[in-house]
């Protein structure tokens, strides 16, 4: 392997990394607050790209208001499934919202299959990131490019919501002790709320860059992507957000180089992925920047 592919491989991997914690971030934010794993989170992925794809397809809209437009709709849509599905079991045992949240997720998909259909449509991919560039020999797509670094912004601005923000303190209080935080006078409510509509915006992001790099939608895409950008949360350490970054950048390199360096093998890039995970746990149960912290009952 010559050392311009090397490089456009890692990139790639950076590409497909930075796609998986995306959408990795949504399982941690919401882990870290609810000790509740949304299996639903990869299908508010799917619905994001059904959202841009009429926007632009149907309704004419440039991208940049298409994309504003569906940021909004998507965490929307995250605070609907909050609302109904899990904020009624939220003192019921553990297992009832896990339970609820496959089958939100089983929802989903078939009121999509219902709704959109299950033939795939092809996704508008905006010249931004249809583009081809060239960097010193090396060409590359412009979503290789952009992805990482919109990746990278979406990290930083979330970072500093949580950490610079009252919002993001509240959401830490949470995460540490609801009723102490509700004693304070939160409302804890609101904030969950806000939790589920920054996963859920940062899912849709997650899905447009996808689909601009995989152009091809239909209702069961967030199936394996939500699968692995799951593995990476728990890879990185579920409950915490840099970790769940870190996780899905390992996860992606990791796949994409499976396929280059052993091509071969590419068939079980999913079982290297899965591989991964259970080498990790094994090694720290808790992910690689997660807590052991006893479970809430």
């Amino acid at each position: 392997m010559t050392f311009e592919v090397f490089i456009q491989q890692l990139l790639n991997g950076l590409t497909l990394g930075g796609l998986y914690s995306l959408i990795a971030i949504g399982y941690t934010m919401v882990y870290g607050i609810l000790q509740l794993i949304n299996f639903a989170h990869g299908d508010i992925f799917m619905v994001a790209t059904y959202f841009a794809f009429y926007l632009v397809a149907v309704f004419a809209l440039p991208w940049w208001a298409a994309a504003l437009l569906t940021l909004g709709l998507t965490a929307m849509v995250g605070v609907l499934v909050e609302r109904v599905a899990y904020r009624p079991l939220r003192n019921e045992p553990r297992i009832s919202l896990l339970i609820t949240a496959i089958g939100v997720s089983f929802f989903i998909e078939n009121l999509a299959i219902v709704t959109v259909g299950a033939r795939p449509k092809g996704f508008p991919t905006p010249k931004l990131m249809s583009q081809v560039i060239d960097l010193g020999g090396i060409r590359m797509s412009g979503v290789s490019i952009w992805v990482p670094l919109l990746s990278s912004v979406l990290l930083v601005l979330l970072l500093f919501i949580v950490y610079r923000t009252k919002v993001g303190m509240a959401m830490r209080a949470v995460s540490k002790d609801v009723e102490a935080t509700r004693l304070m006078g939160v409302n804890v409510d609101r904030i969950i709320m806000y939790a589920f509509a920054l996963g859920s915006a940062l899912a849709a992001a997650g899905g447009m860059m996808w689909a601009s790099k995989y152009p091809q939608i239909q209702p069961l895409m967030g199936v394996y992507p939500g699968w692995k950008a799951f593995t990476a949360a728990v890879v990185g350490g579920i409950g915490n957000i840099v970790g769940a970054t870190i996780g899905g950048f390992i996860i992606g390199i990791a796949e994409i180089m499976t396929i280059a360096f052993l091509p071969q093998l590419s068939g079980y890039r999913d079982a290297f992925v899965f591989a991964i995970l259970i080498l990790v746990l094994l090694v720290k149960p808790s992910g690689l920047l997660g807590q052991s912290l006893k479970e809430k009952v």
